[in-house]
């Protein structure tokens, strides 16, 4: 094992690129202190602490212990593996290691549904690339609610979470409500964290760093550091959710995005919208009568996080064409898996990762490390383009990838 001595590691948030870090740091040993803006709570009540934009921009993003891990849908998805080969980055070994770690795989039969049965089989007869969708959940614990995105009622499924326990269990000391404002540094070398809790600003000391906050919040770290091109630009991974009438279908209480269709622009995956019936004109439709499927795209990074942290997003013309390419699929899907088309229709546009406000090649290098020396970067911040899939285990395992080198 390396010796640190009385090096002190600071971890900032508890996402999946902090939560992992933190856990191997303390595990090897090391002294290392967690910064988290939100409260610990429990996983039940994470619906309580989504975050809340602008009017004009809806994203899905949490503030609390596991941050948008605690109200994922827990799928695990390898992405942008070529485009990260660019950067000299092979996450081949670092995959392997995550996913035996938290025990990824396709969810036993016992836990597909009629409504998710349904979408696989359309998408099978339509001969478009169809497959169960990876996930980290537990099924022997799972009690198949339908509940995955308001926070597992009985914690059946990993989050950041998960490892933040284990890194405290391993000596890390965790602080919540802890509002991270600047990182401090002397000649372009960290030397602490400055950071409000209980409206007192409070400074620790600190060797390195590793900024995990979410793509937005470590955006308005980074420019109070100095970094000052942080958030110039923004992908958040564009959807909608389209569904119609099935009567007794009882999707709403299944787990959600268990399958996934994969097109050339865009990927659908079954997930329960309950804004979907109020397009349907007739109140004895219920939410147990709805399925419907979520239509996902990669964008294209242009927009960019104001100095209040307001997200400024412009559609292009492809990001327009391959989320209408998707939603005609979608709606193609539902229709040969048994909804009435009378009553197919789609949510408003929103967004579910946003993500590089700190790519690399651009903020941080091969290694996710800023232009000051001993800070680095490791959430979806990141992330050079938009993977337009989960990027839950990407994240993981670029952080597992930065642990082994700091370790």
């Amino acid at each position: 094992m390396k010796y640190f001595g009385d090096w002190m590691f600071v971890v900032i948030g508890t996402g999946a690129g902090g939560a992992l870090i933190a856990r191997e740091l303390a595990k090897n040993g090391v002294s290392v202190t967690i910064l988290e803006k939100g409260p610990y709570i429990n996983s039940k009540d994470a619906f309580d602490y989504y975050d809340k934009y602008s009017n004009d921009i809806d994203l899905l993003t949490a503030t609390c212990i596991g941050g948008a891990t605690i109200v994922s849908m827990s799928n695990m998805v390898r992405a942008l593996d070529s485009e990260l080969h660019e950067y000299g980055i092979d996450l081949t070994d670092e995959y392997k290691y995550v996913e035996d770690l938290i025990d990824v795989h396709q969810l036993d039969d016992s836990h597909i549904g009629r409504g998710t049965q349904a979408f696989l089989d359309a998408g099978r007869e339509m001969g478009l690339e169809t497959l169960k969708m990876p996930k980290s959940i537990r099924e022997d614990e799972c009690i198949q609610c339908g509940k995955c995105a308001l926070g597992c009622p009985v914690d059946a499924k990993w989050s950041g979470k998960d490892f933040i326990d284990e890194a405290v269990d391993a000596g890390a000391r965790l602080i919540c409500d802890a509002e991270v404002i600047e990182i401090i540094n002397e000649n372009n070398q960290v030397c602490g964290v400055k950071y409000i809790k209980d409206a007192n600003e409070e400074i620790i000391e600190a060797d390195k760093v590793v900024l995990s906050a979410g793509a937005i919040s470590s955006t308005l770290i980074l420019r109070n550091s100095g970094i000052k091109d942080a958030g110039r630009e923004i992908f958040f991974d564009p959807f909608v959710s389209v569904g119609g009438h099935i009567k007794d279908i009882n999707f709403n209480s299944e787990v959600q995005m268990a399958g996934f269709v994969i097109g050339r622009n865009f990927v659908l995956s079954p997930h329960f919208s309950s804004f979907i019936r109020g397009n349907i004109d007739d109140d004895s439709v219920t939410d147990r009568d709805i399925l419907s499927i979520m239509v996902k795209t990669s964008d294209e990074c242009k927009g960019y996080v104001d100095d209040a942290g307001d997200v400024v997003k412009i559609n292009t013309i492809n990001d327009i064409r391959y989320l209408a390419e998707g939603v005609a699929t979608a709606g193609f899907i539902l229709q040969k898996a048994g909804v009435d088309p009378k009553t197919i229709g789609s949510t408003v546009y929103r967004g579910a990762h946003p993500g590089g406000t700190a790519k690399i090649g651009k903020i941080v290098d091969g290694n996710l490390e800023t232009k000051i020396s001993n800070l680095f970067v490791c959430d979806a911040s990141v992330l050079p383009i938009s993977p337009g899939k989960p990027p839950i285990l990407t994240i993981l395992a670029l952080s597992k990838r930065l642990a082994d080198h700091i370790i």
